[in-house]
């Protein structure tokens, strides 16, 4: 049986303590979940590391770790908590070392999730750190990608932003491109857990006659254009549509931009609504469902 993400993750941790003897930093780690079943019952003396309820501090103990080749992974429970823990990451790690030729290789692992976590936990946020240089990110929603984004990690000496949801961590398959058609009507190129709604949505629509492509997107920086995509967005009859888990005012139009002016086709961007979440269902701000994706390109096409 497949591992699933969360078993992955595990064990990564686990080579990254024991094998490569590093350092994992974090808040409440060894408490009850171990940070959704994604740690191993390690401690201290194993060089899981226990940081005080105090945010914007905590990132500049892991510069420090950086800097000193611990190779620390720093685990951010809620991605929204980033605004308060990544400051010293992007103005001191990522800059290190094109400024003073200092690497300080850092692996932060941003957990994203919705749902009645209110203003400030929720989501995905990687869009903080796209516009900073000196930074990679990837957003690995399968067992493989994560191990993938992990030995690159360990091969260089840049900071990693890993963008990581729970609605993945019970996932053990892998997802791959569906480009199999000659020519689409519409190619959706999706980021974090939109990627599994994507697959939903070619279901339904194709019973309409609608054809969707798929193109599943791991590394949000560098971002480059497989050739397969930019082959089937030129064929497409109406272009395509970026999904994401994070504002639509951030990467997702970025990288619809970078398509946009690839192909020549026109490129929409699907993300969070421009609004703050509250703690109830009724005032949450959740990312593109199937329902509101299944919409969009129905306008699409119906509108050309």
């Amino acid at each position: 049986m497949e591992k699933t993400v969360r078993e992955t993750i595990k064990e990564t941790i686990r080579i990254h303590l024991k094998r490569n003897k590093g350092q994992v930093y974090g808040q409440c780690l060894t408490a009850v979940g171990w940070v959704g079943g994604t740690l191993p019952k390690l401690y201290e003396k194993d060089g899981m590391i226990e940081l005080p309820m105090a945010d914007v501090s905590n990132g500049g103990i892991v510069v420090g770790a950086g800097l000193m080749k611990k190779r620390p992974i720093y685990v951010i429970r809620y991605q929204g908590f980033n605004w308060y823990n990544c400051p010293m990451i992007i103005n001191y790690a990522c800059k290190s070392k094109e400024l003073w030729k200092i690497p300080c290789p850092i692996f932060v692992r941003g957990i994203g999730m919705e749902g009645g976590v209110g203003p400030v936990a929720g989501s995905s946020h990687h869009s903080l750190y796209y516009r900073m240089p000196g930074v990679k990110i990837a957003s690995p929603m399968t067992p493989r990608e994560y191990i993938s984004v992990y030995k690159q990690f360990m091969k260089n000496d840049d900071v990693y932003y890993v963008s990581e949801h729970r609605k993945s961590y019970d996932n053990s398959s892998e997802l791959k491109d569906s480009l199999n058609h000659k020519k689409f009507d519409i190619i959706i190129f999706a980021i974090s857990i939109t990627r599994f709604e994507s697959f939903k949505v070619k279901e339904i629509l194709n019973k309409k006659k609608i054809k969707v492509g798929i193109a599943n997107i791991v590394w949000l920086k560098p971002f480059k254009i497989k050739k397969k995509w930019l082959d089937a967005l030129k064929k497409s009859r109406f272009g395509g549509i970026v999904l994401d888990d994070d504002y639509v005012n951030g990467v997702s139009k970025s990288i619809a931009n970078d398509l946009n002016l690839k192909s020549g086709k026109t490129i929409c961007a699907m993300g969070l609504r421009d609004k703050t979440a509250g703690f109830h269902k009724t005032v949450d701000n959740l990312p593109p469902d199937v329902k509101r994706i299944c919409k969009q390109i129905e306008t699409i096409v119906n509108k050309k």
